[in-house]
């Protein structure tokens, strides 16, 4: 599992914001998931200063995540080959 970053506003019923680290950008459109391992939406936009980004959620759902609480994603977002 890899850290996104935490919830630091809700927007409406159904996108959050996230500030994320700068040197481990998420994948876009990639699945991001609560600390219980449940889907919570999907990355839409990665926006703000290069130093100190922000990413956009939108949830599949009406969102029950709470501000402060963080999201994580599985794997890096590259392809890995395989081990044969």
């Amino acid at each position: 599992m890899k850290l996104v970053g935490p919830i630091i506003k809700i927007c409406g019923s159904h996108t959050l914001i996230l500030r994320c680290d700068a040197a481990q950008l998420p994948r876009l459109y990639g699945e991001v998931f609560d600390r219980r391992l449940r889907p919570a939406g999907k990355i839409v936009d990665i926006f703000g200063n290069v130093a100190s980004p922000f990413a956009a959620v939108r949830c599949r759902q009406n969102c029950t995540i709470r501000t402060g609480e963080k999201l994580y994603t599985k794997g890096d977002g590259k392809w890995q080959k395989s081990r044969n």
